[in-house]
């Protein structure tokens, strides 16, 4: 039998802040509204913006985590699988669509909304999708900040001093 792919990679930010239950049987489920958004320009050549929003479902420990530091507006990247699922409301068959996640990223706050702390500062905090990588963070130290735009030189990929050779 042949084998497929269900990968899913989101790149938005919260529109809510998270929604933390447990099951009957004591697991952790987080529910995230995530938003993205796209812009293209329109028969008129006029910029216009598209925004989707996806119903992300965080399962155990990283959810839990997550639930802690987790708000309205974050940024965030998500790496998933997507899920259909039905149930019957009012005699009618309904169905419904989420993005399971195995891998989140943090990316800081929306543009425009203002942190005293940062809320990411640059940073990269980062959840592991393997449990035996500790949770959320796994204990290990911050990444190193994010280069800032101008660290690359005047071209995209320059080293900024013209050579000729590749930044890495």
């Amino acid at each position: 039998m042949a084998e497929g792919l269900n990968k899913v990679m989101l790149l938005g930010n919260l529109g809510a802040d998270p929604e933390l239950k447990m099951t009957a049987g004591g697991q952790a489920i987080l529910k995230l509204r995530l938003a993205t958004t796209e812009s293209y320009l329109d028969r008129n050549n006029t910029r216009q913006e598209r925004t989707e929003w996806h119903q992300i479902t965080i399962w155990g420990k990283r959810g839990e985590a997550l639930a802690k530091f987790l708000s309205k507006g974050e940024r965030i990247f998500i790496e998933g699988a997507i899920r259909t699922s039905s149930y019957e409301k009012n005699g009618e068959k309904r169905y419904r669509t989420e993005i399971h996640a195995t891998n989140v990223i943090l990316a800081g706050r929306s543009r425009g909304v203002s942190d005293d702390a940062g809320a990411g500062g640059g940073y990269e905090r980062r959840a592991r999708s393997s449990d035996d990588a500790g949770g959320a963070g796994g204990g290990r130290a911050p990444a190193a900040p994010a280069p800032a735009a101008d660290d690359f030189g005047d071209y995209p990929g320059g080293g900024g001093d013209g050579d000729d050779e590749i930044p890495f």
